[in-house]
């Protein structure tokens, strides 16, 4: 407050803008200055502003955030018509590969694929699984590619060169190549844990890894493209 040569004196009143803050100076005289009480004032502002995907109305006098929809992509494993699959299987440890392939095209029948969209491969061993995937995933005729194989422990660390290689193929020959390529490859302590999994008590890994495959061709094919 300032006193002027009128007996006025000039009250600095700062009003809260957008920008900051405003200084407007109001001459009161110097009775009403002292005596008087100042009245509040209620400011409203309409104004909208939009932070990191919120919008908040101002106007409002309790915050309400709001988030635009979310799309969720999902693939489905009913609408099979026109997908069409390949088969990789390893031959070695074979009492258990034929065991996941059986499940594996059970599965496909059961979710309505076509045979005639099937294509099985077989190779030597677990190890040739990678290359054969992603040559097969470039020719782009497959929408998704299943591989099968068994690797079981043994007494030398031949177990663990093969089970990494054959995980890091099957990864490369999906990222190389573009197209879903399902990791359906036992690696297990002994034979009775591979047969477990191959139709045993501990169900059927190839079957499960086709449903996989049925669901990621769909959403290539119907979101992905």
């Amino acid at each position: 407050m300032a006193l002027n040569g009128n007996g006025c004196c000039w009250i600095q009143e700062r009003i809260l803008s957008r920008n900051g803050c405003s200084v407007f100076l109001t001459p009161r005289s110097r009775s009403s200055a002292a005596i008087l009480p100042r009245k509040s004032t209620a400011l409203s502002f309409s104004s909208s502003f939009q932070f990191q995907g919120f919008v908040v109305d101002r106007k409002q006098s309790s915050s309400s955030m709001q988030t635009a929809a979310v799309r969720h992509l999902v693939g489905s494993v009913t609408k099979t018509q026109g997908l069409r699959f390949a088969v990789v299987v390893a031959r070695f440890n074979e009492i258990v590969t034929r065991q996941l392939l059986e499940g594996a095209l059970d599965t496909f029948r059961k979710y309505s694929v076509n045979e005639e969209d099937i294509d099985v491969v077989w190779v030597p061993g677990s190890f040739e699984i990678g290359i054969v995937a992603e040559r097969l995933g470039k020719s782009r005729n497959y929408h998704a590619i299943l591989c099968i194989g068994a690797v079981i422990r043994g007494d030398t660390t031949h177990y663990d060169a093969v089970a990494n290689s054959v995980a890091s193929g099957v990864l490369s020959a999906g990222l190389n190549s573009g197209v879903p390529c399902i990791f359906g490859v036992l690696t297990c302590e002994d034979m009775d844990q591979a047969l477990n999994r191959a139709g045993g008590k501990s169900g059927n890994k190839g079957a499960e890894c086709a449903l996989t495959a049925i669901e990621m061709a769909s959403l290539f094919d119907h979101h992905l493209k």
